[in-house]
């Protein structure tokens, strides 16, 4: 049975064992993650959603936050001016092994659903302003 999920603006076919590297997600090494994105589910039967596959969920198990391999911006001006510059970049990755894959039912697991550290550090900056 494998799925296609959908995090950080990407696309992952995947199968329960798989090792994915993906966008960091606001959680830690050992946690236990579900993606609700489920674009398309396949095995015996497939079902591609209209765009989402209602009830569908992919489990995963987070193994280590990781930083990316590194990006050289490297920029030089010729002629007359002869200057450079040298800006390197790291991106920040989570890496997960798929342990599920569910066709429906995911309301009902009870695992808390993967979210970005952007969509994280949205939610705890409002939540102050909210009590108030």
């Amino acid at each position: 049975m494998f799925a296609v999920l959908k995090t950080g603006g990407k696309q992952y076919k995947v199968q329960a064992g798989d090792v994915l590297r993906v966008e960091k997600l606001a959680a830690n090494a050992g946690d236990k993650i579900q993606f609700n994105e489920i674009l398309m589910v396949g095995g015996d039967t497939v079902t591609v959603g209209a765009p989402l596959v209602a009830g569908a969920a992919v489990q995963a198990e987070v193994i280590d936050q990781i930083k990316g391999e590194k990006v050289i911006h490297f920029v030089k001006r010729r002629r007359k001016h002869s200057s450079q510059r040298t800006k390197g970049h790291r991106q920040q990755l989570t890496l997960l092994r798929v342990t599920d894959i569910l066709a429906s039912g995911a309301e009902a697991s009870g695992v808390a659903a993967a979210t970005g550290a952007a969509d994280a550090r949205r939610a705890a900056h409002e939540a102050p302003a909210a009590k108030e």
